[in-house]
């Protein structure tokens, strides 16, 4: 039947600033909404989307989203989606449980590829097998601690059930919940879509499917589309695998209604578990204000404008009262809008304060409101919001996550909120009455006064520290345990047992993966295209040019190769580097650097890039990038800003200095519990190489203790600022006066614009002065064995062991890289996740430490965890495998290295690949290596890097188990 028949066509709108051509149908028998995104871009992207409606917080809408991917109608094995990731050249699957819509998305640029992803998900979501031993591996289940021994206590299990324990373990997680909680009173809001551990075991598997029936069908579905296949050819495949099964139903059911207003302000108390005994300065305190519905694109925008406007950098209003109060140590992670939910919210605050403090707090905040509103604000303060939101708006990102489903979900929140999809996708017309409105004085404080100040629906909510609040939590769960094994007769003892050995027989089941589409190597491309860089000086300052079409962009990097440093310096580089271009340069202060930035740039920043030398444990590439971004018209002051930055950062603004490592010192430590798997890896593998040791100094769980230890210092010792700035001072001018190199990606005709700006920026001269390092950066580290403990706030554990390998460019790099792959697909997937209960878990060869890692994440488990990754190398070296298996591994590898990104990204990514010796020749031959790749390296490379003793270990997870690990080094985080 044609597409016609079936998806009745409702408008076709191009929109030349994005290159893409907006397509809008109805399924004509269902009410299934469907939006094709038509672009010249050959990786094609699909989302079918659920609005889901939770009302409690047992996380129905987020186990489901896990256990709809647990087999299907035409694909009944037990784990599709995950063996598709490695039957796949995808650039992107994954599944999203937001707090009011449910997603599932994926992107490739392989057309036999992506149709079988396409039918993949259409089944999984709309036929799912809803099996309930998937619903108690994935949600929660009673088990014995001593599964089978019907005399052991009671636990609960599940892989949401600990997912959600690690997230709990978040203060920030923790208050966002709250957050909600109290804003929203009575709406779906109110309750937590991922799910509260205390709440998830209230949940049935009947529940579970009652929430499918209802939510996930095609009336209640939004299908959005991406890329150069057309929309008819989608819609014909979207019919015959889903879409011609179903009749229309009734789902105005599910539509959110208006929350119930407060008439006047509340104040809410709330707390989290701390396992330090200091409780100073670690309460937040936070105001939050539900403004009006985001089904108009006018409105949101004005809500948009007007909370830049007050937080958008720390020359706002808002963000620098909250920045430079001593009520606190940072702005809190909740300052910002809420646009997503179907009425948006505001909300500021400061963290790293005290309950004695929140009036206070208040009555900061609502003073520069006041002010705001009584005062106004400059109109170049508005003009310059108006023109972030143009460039976020024009500048095609896509390196972390495919751009075309960056606009998918762009189009989502409007499509499931009775908005015009349309309007957030172009919204030049109303930028253009914005900018109009913004030469009215009242503009500004028109809109504080309306969605704030005159608001009654607010709260202030203080959540305060509990060192007893975790011992409490623990406390209730066993109480709650002791009770139902209280009520436990025999034959309920058995039906439990009987539950967990189903359960097991089910997890060791060997599936046919042959009931899975898959592509194979044949599918794999010989070679990849590669962005071409022409070296082409500007005056004396040895230049690089990429052109692969930005959209109006132009990026500018500036490179100085980093000299030796002292090891106390050393450690200081990056925050050297986070300091240079947060503080006031070219004769200005801070305040007014940040607001020249934010008018005429994208971003400005710095970072100390370091990689291996290729084939080498021990040396150092190393620089110092420092960068920028804008629209095309503002090329002038992208070098002018960089110049300046680079000339004459001023480092005399101690207490701006200050107050920058204390906001750092709190990012830092909150980040902990959601990287917790990376922060291990980097620990167990710190004694390998010279890069994993820096890494470890820099950016992992040696440098977060290191922060706290000096922001605790400089609040002690008022005088200390001063001694380390002079130090940053110091390594400024040695990097200063060393030869620099330039990168630019731009579009084509930029080009002649470019090279005029350079040479007025003062780049030019200053490169005359410059001299070669007199030496190279390098750094002395510790090797050997290391077993660390690091204890932090978390409910779970976060496990690493190392193995020391190769380094990059090594001959057996690639096998070790297909290792990695082949033991968590084949062995550490089902035994960690499955079976264990945590969130992830796997293996990787890092050529740049120089190790093979193995990690579990939010993992209940410590010893069984490092007995598995044990296990996984002898069921390696002693196990019979199939070539499919191997080829799946590749295929993962594969599908990595091959993974586009953004235009610009690539462009940056090639320059440096090149500069570090890890060009186009060395990943053509990287790929050739890895697809030889057979199972005589993988075992042979096991048998020579994973069978020795010599094995470091880390753990993060909380004090009472890291004490219990005996042999370890115990540290705090």
């Amino acid at each position: 039947m044609p597409s016609t028949e079936v998806f009745e066509e409702l408008r076709r709108y191009p929109i030349d600033s994005l290159n893409v051509e907006f397509q809008e149908y109805r399924h004509r028998k269902t009410g299934a909404r469907h939006f094709h995104l038509a672009a010249d871009d050959d990786q094609n992207a699909f989302l079918v989307a659920f609005l889901t409606v939770p009302q409690d917080s047992t996380g129905v809408a987020h186990i489901l989203e896990h256990t709809v991917l647990c087999g299907s109608k035409n694909y009944p094995v037990r784990d599709p989606f995950f063996m598709m990731l490695r039957r796949s050249l995808n650039t992107f699957m994954n599944a999203f449980t937001a707090s009011d819509w449910t997603a599932y998305p994926f992107a490739s640029r392989n057309r036999k590829d992506y149709f079988n992803l396409l039918d993949i998900y259409l089944d999984a979501t709309f036929f799912p097998n809803l099996n309930e031993l998937d619903f108690r591996q994935e949600g929660h289940r009673l088990d014995f601690a001593e599964s089978g021994d019907t005399s052991s206590s009671l636990m609960y299990k599940g892989v949401v059930f600990n997912e959600m324990k690690g997230a709990y373990s978040s203060p920030h997680a923790r208050l966002m919940k709250q957050f909600s909680n109290s804003l929203y009173p009575t709406i779906t809001y109110h309750h937590d879509s991922g799910g509260d551990p205390a709440t998830i075991p209230d949940l049935s598997w009947e529940q579970l499917k009652d929430f499918h029936a209802l939510h996930y069908h095609p009336s209640n579905a939004v299908i959005i589309t991406y890329g150069d296949l057309p929309a008819e050819e989608l819609q014909q495949r979207i019919e015959e695998r889903a879409l011609n099964e179903f009749e229309a139903i009734d789902v105005s059911s599910l539509a959110i209604p208006d929350e119930i207003r407060y008439d006047k302000p509340r104040e809410i108390t709330s707390s989290y578990p701390l396992a330090e005994d200091d409780t100073a300065n670690r309460t937040h305190v936070a105001l939050g204000w539900l403004l009006g519905r985001n089904d108009d694109i006018r409105k949101v925008l004005e809500a948009r404008v007007m909370t830049d406007v007050l937080l958008d950098n720390s020359s706002s209003p808002l963000r620098h009262a909250l920045e430079t109060s001593d009520l606190g140590a940072a702005p809190s992670p909740l300052c910002g809008l809420d646009e997503d939910t179907r009425e948006m919210s505001f909300a500021v605050g400061l963290e790293g304060s005290d309950p004695d403090k929140a009036q206070a707090v208040e009555t900061l905040i609502l003073d520069v409101l006041k002010n705001v509103a009584d005062n106004g604000v400059p109109t170049e303060s508005v003009l310059s919001v108006l023109h972030q939101l143009e460039l976020s708006q024009r500048e095609i990102t896509g390196d972390g996550f495919p751009y075309g489903l960056q606009l998918a979900l762009r189009t989502l929140t409007p499509a499931l909120h009775g908005g015009d999809p349309v309007s957030a996708l172009d919204f030049d017309d109303i930028l253009g009455d914005l900018r109009r409105d913004a030469e009215d004085p009242s503009f500004i404080p028109g809109l504080i006064k309306d969605l704030l100040l005159d608001n009654a629906h607010r709260i202030r909510l203080v959540m305060s520290p509990d060192t007893q609040l975790a011992a409490k939590e623990e406390a209730d769960e066993a109480k709650r345990l002791a009770s139902l094994t209280a009520e436990l007769n025999e034959q309920k003892r058995e039906e439990i047992a009987t539950l967990a050995a189903e359960l097991d027989k089910r997890q060791a089941q060997e599936d046919d993966p042959e009931l899975l589409p898959r592509v194979t190597l044949d599918d794999v491309p010989e070679s990849l295209k590669f962005p071409e860089g022409q070296a082409q000086a500007i005056g004396e300052l040895p230049t690089v040019w990429y052109h692969p079409g930005t959209n109006g962009m132009v990026y500018q990097q500036l490179i100085s190769d980093l000299p030796a440093f002292d090891s106390e310096d050393t450690d200081l580089l990056p925050l050297y580097s986070m300091c240079i271009a947060e503080v006031g340069s070219g004769g200005r202060d801070y305040m007014q650097t940040q607001a020249l930035q934010a008018s005429v740039l994208g971003g400005l920043g710095a970072r100390i890039s370091t990689r291996s030398v290729l084939g080498n444990t021990t040396d150092l590439h190393s620089a110092m990038v420092l960068s920028a971004k804008g629209l095309s018209r503002n090329a002038g002051y992208i070098s002018q800003l960089l110049n300046e930055t680079m000339d004459s950062p001023d480092f005399s603004e101690t207490q701006r200095i200050k107050d920058l490592i204390s906001q750092v010192r709190i990012r830092r430590e909150s980040s902990i519990t959601g990287r917790g798997h990376a922060l291990a890896m980097g620990a167990a593998c710190s004694t390998t190489s010279a890069s994993a040791a820096l890494s470890h100094r820099w950016t992992g769980l040696h440098s977060i203790a290191s922060l706290k230890t000096l922001d605790d210092k400089l609040q002690a010792e008022p005088g200390y600022i001063d001694e380390l700035t002079s130090r940053m001072q110091k390594i400024h001018e040695r990097i200063k006066s060393v030869d620099r190199n330039l990168l630019v990606v731009s579009d084509e005709d930029q080009r002649e614009a470019v090279i005029q700006s350079v040479q007025n920026s003062g780049l030019l001269a200053a490169q005359q002065a410059l001299l070669a390092s007199d030496s190279s950066f390098a750094i002395d580290f510790d090797t050997g064995v290391t077993l660390q403990a690091w204890s932090t706030n978390a409910q779970v554990n976060y496990c690493a062991q190392s193995h020391v390998a190769v380094p990059a460019g090594h001959e057996d790099a690639p096998a070790l890289t297909v290792l990695g792959e082949f033991l968590g697909n084949g062995y550490l997937h089902s035994a960690i996740r499955e079976k264990g209960g945590a969130y992830g878990g796997g293996a990787s060869y890092d050529g740049e430490s120089s190790a093979f890692r193995f990690y579990s994440y939010r993992d209940p488990r410590l010893e069984e965890t490092f007995n598995d990754f044990n296990e996984s190398v002898n069921w390696l070296m002693n196990s019979t495998h199939e070539l499919r298996a191997i080829e799946e591994a590749v295929l993962s590898v594969i599908s990595r290295i091959d993974k586009p990104g953004s235009p610009a990204g690539e462009a940056i990514s090639h320059y440096y690949a090149e500069r570090y010796g890890r060009g186009v020749d060395y990943i053509q031959k990287i790929r050739k290596q890895v697809l030889a790749v057979n199972l005589a390296d993988l075992q042979r490379v096991g048998e020579k890097y994973l069978s020795g003793s010599s094995v470091s270990k880390s753990v993060v997870g909380s004090p009472e188990k890291m004490k219990s690990l005996e042999g370890f080094q115990q540290f705090n985080v």
